[in-house]
Parts: C-alpha cells; sequence; structure tokens
C-alpha cells in the first residue's frame, strides 16, 4: 500500500489545520513511521489483535440468504465478531499502542454510532489509559447503549449540543480539545478522515481485514468477483478495499441515501457531493453554494456525516471503485432479511452494504462471488429498527 508522503491522494487530502496543530502532526507522522514497521510495535500489536480482539475473523458463506436469492454466492466478512462488536478495535489497538509509543496519557475520541468510543475504552482500559470521547447528543440518545458501554469501560462522554449535535459537531469539538491541550493530548481520531497522517494510518491499521479476506478467499479456491463495504468516513471500507485494489475484483462501496438523494436527507458525500476542505482535509463533502455544511440524515449514525477519507474520493475519480447509495427503507429490509435468513443481526452501517449486496447477487450468476464486509453488529441498532418499523406501521 503506497504511503503518500506529501499526504495527497491525487487532489485530495492535505493537511488544512491551524499553525498550532502544524508540530503535533508532524510528531505525529514522524511517530507512526518509526514504529510501523517496527517489530517489536508489530508484535505487540499482532498479540493483542489475535489474544484480545479475537483476529482473524472468519469468513461465513451465507448459504441460506445465498439461496433465498438465487444468484451469487455471498461471503461475510465477520468484524462483528471482534471484541466490542466492530472492526473500530483494529484501529484503537493500533494508535493507543502508538500514543504510549510517544508518552500521552490523556487520549480523546469522537464517535458517531459509538463503536468507536467503546473500541477506545476498551483499548485504554486494556493499555492502562484513560479516555475521553466526544459524541454528539443526538447520537447519545439514539446509541445511548454504547454511551453506558463506554461509562462502564471508565470513559468519560462529553456530549456534543451544537451544530447538527452529529459526528461533524463531535470531531469538530474533538479537534478544538486537541487545539488546546496539545503537549499532553493524543487524539484517537476513528475513521479514514482528518489532516495526514491520519487517512493513512487508520487505512493502515484498518487494512488486516481486505488481507484476510485475500488470504480467506484463496484459502477456499476462490478469488472475490465483487467487494462491497458501507463507507460513511470509510475506515472499515478503505481496509477492505486496499489490498484488493490491485486484484480484478470489482469494488463498491455504499453511502447513506438516507430519505433518498432527491430529498437532500441523505448522507451519500461521493454520490452528491462537491469537492471542499473539512476537518483538515481535501474531499468530497456535502455543502450548499456558498460553501456551508450541510445537514446530514441517515438511521444509522455511524454514516451520519457529511464527508469522507479522502482515499476514497480518489477511488471514485480513478473509477477503480464505484460508489452507490442505499435509502433508509432498503436498509431496514437487508437487515430484517440477513437477521431471519443467517442469525446475524447486522449494524445499520453494515446493513447498507447488505442491501446492495442482495441487489448485485440477484443479477449474477451462481459461480460469482460477493464478499460483504460486515462491520459491526446490530445490537445497539435493535431500537431504532424498532422505531422505525412503527413510525412505518402508523404512517
Amino acid at each position: 500500500m503506497r504511503y503518500p508522503k506529501d499526504g495527497r491522494f491525487g487532489e485530495f487530502g492535505g493537511r488544512f489545520i491551524p499553525e498550532t496543530l502544524v508540530p503535533a502532526v508532524e510528531e505525529l507522522e514522524e511517530n507512526y513511521l518509526k514504529f510501523k514497521n517496527d517489530k517489536e510495535f508489530k508484535a505487540e500489536l499482532d498479540y493483542y489483535l489475535r489474544v484480545y480482539a479475537g483476529r482473524p475473523t472468519p469468513l461465513y458463506y451465507a448459504k441460506n440468504l445465498s439461496e433465498k436469492l438465487g444468484g451469487a454466492r455471498i461471503y461475510l466478512k465477520r468484524e462483528d465478531l471482534l471484541h466490542g462488536g466492530a472492526h473500530k478495535i483494529n484501529n484503537t489497538l493500533g494508535q493507543a499502542l502508538l500514543a504510549k509509543k510517544m508518552r500521552r496519557k490523556r487520549i480523546i475520541a469522537e464517535t458517531g454510532a459509538g463503536q468507536h468510543g467503546v473500541a477506545t475504552a476498551m483499548a485504554c482500559a486494556a493499555l492502562g489509559m484513560k479516555a475521553e470521547v466526544y459524541m454528539g447528543s443526538k447520537d447519545t440518545i439514539r446509541q445511548k447503549l454504547n454511551v453506558f458501554r463506554m461509562n462502564l469501560l471508565g470513559a468519560q462522554v462529553h456530549p456534543v449540543g451544537s451544530g447538527s449535535r452529529t459526528l461533524k459537531d463531535a470531531i469538530n469539538e474533538a479537534i478544538r480539545d486537541w487545539i488546546a491541550n496539545v503537549e499532553t493530548t493524543y487524539y484517537l481520531l476513528g475513521s479514514a478522515v482528518g489532516p495526514h497522517p491520519y487517512p493513512v494510518m487508520v487505512r493502515d491499521f484498518q487494512s488486516v481485514i481486505g488481507e484476510e479476506i485475500r488470504s480467506q478467499m484463496r484459502g477456499i479456491g476462490r478469488t472475490p468477483d465483487i467487494v462491497i463495504a458501507c463507507v460513511g468516513g470509510g475506515s472499515n471500507a478503505i481496509g477492505t478495499f486496499c489490498p484488493l485494489v490491485e486484484t480484478d475484483a470489482e469494488i463498491i462501496g455504499v453511502e447513506a441515501a438516507g430519505r433518498g438523494l432527491e430529498s437532500k436527507k441523505h448522507s451519500a458525500t461521493l454520490s452528491a457531493g462537491s469537492r471542499g476542505v473539512l476537518h483538515g482535509m481535501m474531499t468530497y463533502l456535502l455543502q450548499d453554494k456558498d460553501g456551508q455544511i450541510a445537514k446530514t440524515h441517515s438511521i444509522s449514525a455511524g454514516l451520519d456525516y457529511p464527508g469522507v477519507g479522502p482515499e476514497h474520493s480518489y477511488l471514485k475519480d480513478s473509477r477503480r471503485v464505484m460508489y452507490h447509495a442505499a435509502t433508509d427503507g432498503d436498509v431496514v429490509d437487508a437487515f430484517l432479511m440477513l437477521t431471519r435468513t443467517e442469525g446475524i443481526i447486522p449494524a445499520l452501517e453494515s446493513a447498507h452494504a447488505v442491501a446492495w449486496a442482495i441487489k448485485v447477487a440477484r443479477r449474477r450468476r451462481r459461480s460469482e462471488s460477493v464478499v460483504v464486509t460486515l462491520s459491526g453488529r446490530g445490537d445497539k441498532d435493535v431500537e431504532e429498527v424498532q422505531n422505525y418499523l412503527n413510525r412505518n406501521v402508523k404512517d
């Protein structure tokens, strides 16, 4: 995987940050480059990924779902089985270990659906560190179970009541905190977004997903014909895609179409956005004609973000990856279908990828394979789905 020394993927990425953060970001890059190939660091991270997080995760053939659809064979990359219930632990363990090497004792993070916050709290508890997590107040209500889990794990949760009260605003507050406490604080960013080197660093820690997919498919005598993952900020997707972009696989990212692209109530940045600067990076984002960040909507808190990782923007423009969007209705249908056919309750984020896989598999031959990264489990979303179904029954 290429390391962009200038922090750019084509025209995307870079560092659009206040001068006070430049030394901190340069120090972070220097230490990441120092430790990323260090044998001791890699061995310690590998230990925690295997023994604490539960890697490797299985690649599961969804036989019932595949037979119900009557088309291509669907395989699920079971990141939902990791400790904490999502792919986020891959990145938080890596960054928390790096923070420890940098002798930072205070860790801050942002979270949307709460999974990154939970994973940060877990990694910090395991490594003897303290975590503080910023979370939009709207998300603290719809993901209250994860707020309680973070508190149980010893993390302090800061609800953010400004703006849209979602992930974007949580990131804003985390960055403000970092600026004010830059000498003592490590900002453990949860997605492949932000100023360089965060997008690359998060991608590298998450690429274990794609590496395992490639190895596991080879082990069953197949290569994936199609690979699908959901995209918000894009960490599980970029971790899935990057090890596979040099293969012949068709690669698809699925965003949140919310109530439909025409409704403007969505989070489909790559499908409906334009180029701009957000959270220290040049990327695609949702904005009005004056450059003001647009309000977003998604049934899944983890995809409710008006930007996307810069490497995804590059992959879109290069057309190596195709990006589509699934509506809330399609997502709930996919959530229910997977739950009832396979006994697997997916996160609503992951259900976006499942929804597109259902569409694709129906049109493909039985001899073809579709691999879906199931980025997280849906325990946290059951109440949200119940509320959605109740509203629609009443309507």
